[in-house]
């Protein structure tokens, strides 16, 4: 079922397809044209964004990042980080186009002091997507399939193999980030607690 989010962004985003004349002129497209239309009007999706620790001097901005970043105000339900005595934590889930997931990784990790995680829901035609932050060990990102795992590609696979077998575990490690996994354990352990709000992109 196509949510109400989803029909706003359509009639938004999408002008030229609603409005485009029907006749024989404009139904004979260019394959090439018609591709790119398909891809730059991708459907919207859904995803998370788990801040698993943040000072509460950078409250503020993280939520400012992602206000800027979705259009849309957000309003953060924080509570403390049993982990990291002093530091917050706040879980929100989002809504818009195929993409925002980056941009919101983006955002967040211009506070290096963030431990944070955010994920994009497959779409049609589109993986999911993960992305990991930690202050010691940046930012980590890799394709995310329907349940959750991380995927390697045939060609990455294959690429990590003719390496050597003395150093596919260290590099499958990294493909997968296992080190990014195991830093944030802790923290997400007590996330099952938090209190979740939601964030719409704009539209208008």
């Amino acid at each position: 079922m196509v949510s109400q989010d989803t029909c706003n962004y359509y009639c938004i985003f999408c002008p030229a397809v609603i409005t485009r004349s029907l006749g024989k002129t404009s139904l004979v497209e260019p394959k090439e044209q018609q591709m790119r239309a398909a891809n730059q009007f991708a459907d919207a999706t859904t995803g998370v964004v788990y801040i698993h620790a943040s000072p509460a001097a950078v409250c503020p901005h993280v939520e400012w990042a992602l206000s800027s970043t979705l259009s849309a105000r957000a309003n953060l339900k924080w509570t403390p980080q049993p982990a990291m005595p002093g530091q917050l934590r706040a879980v929100t889930n989002w809504v818009g186009p195929v993409g925002t997931g980056a941009q919101l990784a983006n955002a967040l990790r211009s506070w290096s002091v963030l431990r944070f995680e955010v994920t994009e829901d497959p779409s049609h035609g589109v993986d999911g997507h993960r992305w990991c932050h930690t202050p010691q060990l940046g930012l980590w990102s890799g394709p995310m399939s329907a349940n959750g795992d991380v995927m390697v590609g045939e060609m990455r696979l294959r690429t990590l193999m003719a390496s050597g077998a003395e150093t596919l575990a260290v590099e499958l490690d990294s493909v997968l980030g296992t080190a990014w996994d195991d830093a944030l354990d802790a923290y997400r352990d007590g996330g099952d607690t938090a209190e979740v709000s939601w964030l719409n992109r704009g539209v208008g």
